[in-house]
């Protein structure tokens, strides 16, 4: 048997969680917005100083990052190995999924589009899975080569489950 938490389960641990004032997922949920947004700015920087040539660039970028790090603390608050650099990483790639499903969605392109931001939102919950420690890294186990299939629409598995959970217990429009 798995330890993988049932959906209730984890939605039981998340309200315990909130009970115990741990979390404030509607204020974290916001913060977790902006740090991608701050992500995205440090590439901005990195690439507008590597363009132009000029290095006042960099300086810019060094300043977002030490405010992009001091705001990661309030949202991750113990990590082990390199959760933490996983963990910015899950939230830079769920936005620029997010821009390209954007992007795709603008063109016409809305299969696409659904598809890209489905995996922004994949990668987003596993951010919070992983943070809320709803993911027991013990199960995590290899992905056999025909596990995955290209022609899967309907997402299943863990991340569909922490998908789920997001959506009950994530909700940024709680004042």
């Amino acid at each position: 048997m798995s330890n993988i938490l049932s959906l209730q389960e984890m939605i039981e641990k998340v309200d315990q969680l909130k009970k115990d004032n741990i979390l404030d997922l509607s204020s974290d949920q916001d913060l977790s917005i902006a740090i991608m947004n701050l992500v995205s700015i440090e590439e901005h920087f990195f690439f507008t100083g590597a363009k132009t040539g000029n290095p006042k660039y960099y300086d810019l970028l060094a300043e977002v990052r030490e405010m992009r790090k001091d705001l990661l603390k309030k949202i991750i608050k113990e990590y082990e190995g390199e959760v933490w650099c996983i963990s910015k990483h899950l939230l830079g790639a769920s936005y620029r999924l997010m821009e390209v499903g954007t992007k795709a969605q603008s063109k016409g392109n809305k299969e696409e589009a659904q598809d890209l931001f489905g995996k922004a939102y994949e990668l987003y919950s596993m951010f919070w899975g992983l943070n809320m420690k709803l993911i027991d890294l013990g199960d995590v186990k290899k992905i056999e080569d025909g596990a995955l299939n290209n022609e899967d629409k309907e997402p299943s598995g863990f991340g569909a489950k922490l998908g789920a959970l997001v959506k009950k217990v994530v909700n940024c429009c709680i004042e």
